[in-house]
């Protein structure tokens, strides 16, 4: 078949605004979207008892560890997942070009699930490793493809981004009912299992429909002189070996241990994005216009640290409390605690449409986006604020708060989760400056590094504190933040225009 027989735009050009093969949206928006909906089902079935795997018994087939320090480590690897992103978009803009980065990403995430199937704590961490890198290759580069579909003055991008979420979060439904179930009922690996196959049929469907991606060509669109990309692979190569073998000598050395290894990723989390954006402001690529819409952009950054701090706490702390102080049972039917993760994807799905729908049809008239993300921002703090209400005056053992609380927090942090993340990826593709595209989209999921990074401190006093002064002074503080950024509402439309 000639490549005129299959490709039917420019490789890097949006589709036409006649392309309303898929709920109105670019018929690509349907690959993409189907790739995340597995993607998602294996990084997050995985996530919703990893926590819970890391603090069972060893006897049990868990790794042992505090309540504490499993959702510390939990935290970490979600600061490397999202701090290897900075390289993902780099490799894409610079060697790899979006579509190869996604796929070599898939492949390393399908990798690390099968590593994580093997049921030794060697492999685990193998596998971790191998998710890590493949998802900071494909996260930053698939999102920054969905912005390829549309053209700036698209209004249906929105809306695309939110049925993009809608369809990601049914993976987030589905994973941990799978995973939770196989974890509860036949052990942790099996769920590890599930993740590895979902992620492979995610790879399959993403190759058949490529043909219809904007941005699916072979080289990169900002690709290094063939020098420079030899030199780039090489110091790649040798950097990463060199990596290896030091971290090695000083785990064996007794210096690297845990702990010491999830306070170095905090550290990095907070460094990482400063001078990132130290680095798009300096360039001489980036224009006057464009730097001057960079300043919004870091309020934006600073939001999205403080929501998802909340959120990725859905899949530590939150999991922690549901299997030993709330209820597993809804109207007589039993259920695995990892499963109340799946509340969170549930909302999503039937709440994105809903959102999606309602800005199509307010049109110009919709939020600014810097509003969205505010009252995303402020639901996310009073989920948890939530959570400080059936915890309080309950100190005895035996007391198990009502599976509905925990139903109703995931309600708020999942429709604030969509008011956010949707317009926050979004507005990214809109204020990205055109040499740093897939940059400044893994500049957005250094905000999740950083969110994460927090988060692997303060979960450590998740066993020294009352769950009520935990989740109150966390919630209170983001309702703070969100209100702030509301205040700064103005501003932010200036400096953002022409982005709505």
């Amino acid at each position: 078949m000639s490549r005129t027989d299959v490709d039917t735009t420019p490789d890097n050009q949006p589709p036409g605004k006649n392309d309303h093969a898929f709920f109105g949206q670019p018929k690509g928006l349907l690959t993409l979207s189907g790739l995340e909906v597995w993607e998602r089902f294996s990084f997050l079935g995985m996530q919703a008892i990893l926590v819970l795997y890391f603090a069972d018994a060893v006897a049990s087939g868990g790794l042992g560890m505090s309540a504490g320090t499993a959702a510390s480590v939990s935290a970490a690897y979600g600061t490397l997942v999202y701090l290897v992103s900075v390289a993902g978009g780099w490799l894409a803009d610079r060697i790899l070009g979006s579509y190869r980065a996604v796929l070599w990403g898939g492949v390393l995430i399908a990798c690390g699930h099968y590593s994580m199937a093997v049921p030794t704590a060697t492999m685990t961490w193998v596998g971790l490793g191998l998710i890590s890198a493949g998802t900071g290759l494909l996260k930053p580069n698939v999102a920054t493809m969905v912005g390829k579909l549309y053209r700036t003055d698209d209004d249906r991008r929105d809306a695309g981004f939110a049925l993009y979420y809608m369809a990601i979060n049914i993976g987030a439904f589905a994973g941990p009912l799978i995973t939770g179930w196989l974890g509860d009922h036949r052990g942790w690996h099996w769920g590890f299992s599930a993740a590895a196959i979902g992620m492979t049929l995610g790879l399959v469907q993403y190759v058949l429909g490529r043909r219809h991606l904007a941005g699916r060509a072979k080289t990169a669109e900002f690709a290094l002189a063939p020098d420079a990309m030899r030199r780039a692979v090489r110091l790649i190569v040798v950097g990463v070996v060199l990596a290896a073998v030091i971290a090695t000598g000083l785990a064996l050395a007794g210096w690297l241990t845990m702990g010491r290894f999830v306070d170095l990723l905090t550290l990095v989390s907070v460094i990482a994005p400063v001078a990132y954006f130290a680095v798009m402001f300096a360039s001489p690529r980036v224009t006057p216009e464009e730097r001057g819409r960079l300043r919004p952009y870091i309020v934006l950054f600073l939001a999205s640290t403080v929501f998802n701090f909340i959120l990725f706490q859905a899949y530590s702390t939150m999991m922690l409390l549901a299997s030993t102080d709330a209820e597993t049972t809804i109207l007589g039917f039993d259920f695995p605690a990892s499963w109340y993760a799946s509340a969170l994807g549930a909302f999503e799905v039937g709440l994105a449409p809903v959102v999606a729908a309602l800005w199509v049809r307010m049109g110009r008239r919709q939020p600014h986006a810097s509003n969205k993300i505010a009252i995303g921002v402020v639901l996310g703090g009073l989920s948890f604020l939530l959570m400080a209400l059936p915890t309080s005056g309950h100190g005895g053992e035996g007391h198990l708060m009502s599976a509905w609380w925990i139903v109703g927090s995931y309600l708020l942090l999942g429709l604030g989760d969509i008011l956010l993340e949707t317009s926050g990826m979004s507005a990214t593709t809109k204020l990205a400056p055109v040499a740093f595209s897939s940059q400044t989209m893994s500049l957005w999921f250094l905000s999740l590094a950083l969110a994460n990074g927090i988060q692997a401190q303060t979960v450590k006093l998740y066993d020294d504190v009352s769950p009520p002064a935990y989740f109150g002074v966390n919630g209170a503080i983001a309702v703070a933040a969100g209100l702030a950024v509301m205040a700064a509402a103005p501003w932010l439309r200036r400096t953002m225009h022409p982005v709505h």
